[in-house]
């Protein structure tokens, strides 16, 4: 009890942590008895002067860094190939992203609770599982990370080479409208969204614990699936750091002509998820073992 109360007095984890992914999501008496966690409030000033608010920022950061760093090298290895038999093609830019979104998320859920996308903090925070301050620092956060990591790679590959090959920028492509886009991005980020949401269900939780381990896993293949089907149309952004740092660094017209649709599509996404998620997914009656 001593060291508990240290931790406190410290601020270590003074404030426990609202994100769904790992143990925020847990319900009591060893996962059987169904408790719905109370709503975050909308803002809370006091998390300003808590370690691990501070400390669930950087681990964002971090994450959105590597995430960052991992995919669009991944990319620029594909498109300056001269034969896309040599790269690992657009399989393998999928993977990428897929697989970096379950690692980092299994690493950084119990810090931060792994959002490393702005537009799934905007549905976890529509739909009350984290304050509204919570919510702008990791977005900040994301977006700082995102344009550090493909700073990095830009570093890697040179000035010259990085912007003839596109710099990992997200556009519309030739042959689609920005409608196709934008649908393409509401759709693909409704489904990442949806993803987290139902992985992290308290309810879930209560019926089945091995649900909040298992959690990355769907949510990474979700990016995996939707990254295979949006790649031709936008090279698939539903992640808007992902985009804004990648549009930064590349700087170009392609970069910024379109960039809208990489915000307002993800931010539509999330919300209609959050919205589905309140009104029909928690409507629905527990019933535990």
């Amino acid at each position: 009890m001593e060291g508990k109360e240290q931790d406190v007095s410290l601020g270590a984890n003074k404030f426990p942590e609202r994100q769904p992914i790992g143990t925020a999501a847990q319900s009591q008496d060893d996962g059987k008895d169904y408790q719905e966690p109370p709503p975050a409030p909308l803002f809370e000033p006091s998390e300003l002067t808590s370690w691990s608010f501070y400390r669930a920022g950087i681990a964002e950061f971090v994450a959105t860094f590597l995430f960052l760093y991992i995919t669009v090298l991944t990319v620029m290895g594909v498109s300056r190939a001269d034969s896309k038999c040599k790269t690992v093609g657009i399989q393998g830019i999928a993977w990428a992203f897929g697989g970096m979104i379950f690692a980092l998320v299994y690493c950084t859920a119990g810090i931060s609770g792994g959002h490393i996308n702005p537009a799934v903090t905007f549905g976890l925070f529509l739909g009350r599982k984290l304050s509204l301050t919570r919510a702008l620092f990791y977005m900040v956060m994301q977006c700082l990370g995102a344009i550090c990591g493909a700073g990095v790679v830009k570093g890697f590959e040179g000035k010259n080479i990085y912007s003839i090959n596109g710099g990992g920028a997200n556009k519309v492509n030739d042959g689609y409208t920005k409608g196709d886009g934008l649908g393409a991005e509401i759709v693909g980020t409704f489904i990442l969204v949806y993803t987290v949401f139902s992985a992290t269900d308290a309810k879930r939780s209560a019926r089945d614990s091995h649900v909040p381990i298992l959690a990355p896993l769907p949510i990474g293949f979700a990016v995996f699936l939707v990254h295979l089907a949006t790649i031709p149309i936008t090279g698939t952004g539903i992640n808007p750091a992902r985009s804004l740092g990648a549009a930064i660094i590349f700087n170009k017209h392609d970069g910024w002509h379109e960039h809208w649709v990489f915000w307002v599509g993800p931010f539509i996404g999330a919300a209609l998820a959050a919205a589905y998620h309140v009104l029909v997914i928690r409507a629905i009656p527990f019933k535990s073992k």
